[in-house]
């Protein structure tokens, strides 16, 4: 009786519990590049290197409430194509003669888009906690789909 009972409180906690929302990267044929755990309240980043200058750049994203939303830039220089947008977020000094953009704030429509990874030394990548993988490597110039899939159970 107590081993069943134990059963029940076990389902019962569970029960309440869901598991992550994912990250999903894609082929546009719809294979799997890469799948994160991504609990609400958690961010992951993209990265890249200027395709001119050569520095890393990166954009965060968090997830909030299931919905992915972007919320920071780092640019170290104010290079071809960058730029702070004015009344998108809060452009900052990142202390090294380059800046943050922080409080983005923007969700992003339909909690996916579409990204073509730049070739060899741009190497898009997708990083979410210490684990990165390159999107550039394996979908070079390919139509890749970052989405954010929330868990509906």
């Amino acid at each position: 009786m107590v081993r069943g009972g134990l059963c029940a409180l076990l389902l019962i906690l569970t029960a309440g519990m869901s598991m992550a929302d994912q990250l999903v990267a894609t082929h546009e044929d719809g294979r799997e590049i890469a799948r994160f755990d991504v609990p609400r309240g958690t961010g992951w980043c993209v990265l890249w290197h200027h395709s001119v200058e050569g520095f890393e750049v990166s954009d965060c994203y968090e997830n909030r409430d299931g919905h992915m939303v972007l919320v920071q830039s780092h640019l170290p220089d104010f290079a071809a194509g960058l730029g702070h947008i004015p009344g998108r977020g809060t452009q900052v000094s990142d202390g090294e003669g380059g800046y943050l953009i922080l409080n983005i704030d923007e969700p992003v429509p339909n909690d996916a888009y579409i990204l073509r990874p730049g070739l060899g030394p741009v190497d898009h990548r997708l990083q979410v906690g210490r684990k990165t993988v390159s999107l550039s490597a394996v979908a070079p110039r390919e139509r890749v789909e970052i989405a954010l899939i929330r868990n509906t159970n």
